[in-house]
């Protein structure tokens, strides 16, 4: 996965947040989005013409909800727009690559009915820097993995698993396997790479014995 790095003193001070529920951004993550909302769209095109930067945040269930908004965790993820297109029907697909995690200092005046915040990136300045390679219990990975897919009726190129580096690995799944919101928080939220993988491992080996409750096994593939 190509690193996509930036000076800390160039990072903005002011972000729009997209607040989605179950939509995880990781540092160095791809996460494409199909934007079809007006406020979404106006957010897009001000982020193109000013940095080509947003921040994906989850909404947290347990915050009360404010005057903008549903309540939201206080971690989030800012990420860079890498690619861009238009469809007929005015809808933008896009795809948001992660740059470094950020926390909220203070939620802004909204702009064009979308949120706005002061991201604080201090605690998280690792995320800059190129990562060393990831201690990966490849093994136990994959040993987790085959039936928390088989469990969640996911197929997949075993393949392209199998070739993809660890790191790469651990960030892909973490963001697209189906995990709850809080687990995908903790995932985010998560101190080192290292930890984010074992906590992966955990998550897997749970979730192998069977669907959450209300929830249906969602049908898909990993390609």
């Amino acid at each position: 996965m190509a690193a996509l790095r930036a000076e800390p003193n160039a990072l903005p001070a002011e972000i729009a947040v997209f607040p989605l529920s179950g939509a995880l951004l990781l540092p160095e993550g791809r996460l494409p989005l199909n934007i079809f909302e007006p406020r979404y769209l106006a957010m897009t095109e001000d982020s193109l013409a000013a940095g080509r930067m947003f921040g994906m945040i989850q909404p947290d269930p347990a915050a009360p909800r404010g005057e903008t908004g549903p309540g939201l965790y206080r971690i989030g993820c800012l990420g860079r727009l890498t690619s861009f297109a238009e469809t007929e029907d005015g809808r933008f697909l896009i795809t948001l690559t992660g740059v470094t995690r950020f926390r909220i200092a203070g939620e802004l005046e909204m702009r064009h009915g979308y949120r706005r915040v002061r991201a604080d990136y201090a605690a998280f300045r690792a995320d800059l820097v190129p990562a060393t390679p990831l201690a990966l219990d490849r093994a136990a990975l994959l040993a987790a993995l085959r039936p928390f897919f088989k469990a969640r009726g996911i197929d997949a190129n075993w393949e392209a698993v199998e070739q993809t580096e660890d790191g790469e690995l651990v960030t892909t799944l973490a963001m697209i396997c189906p995990f709850e919101v809080p687990e995908k928080q903790a995932l985010l939220e998560a101190a080192t790479p290292a930890d984010r993988a074992a906590m992966l491992i955990a998550l897997l080996q749970m979730g192998a014995h069977g669907t959450p409750s209300g929830d249906a096994p969602p049908r898909g593939r990993l390609s």
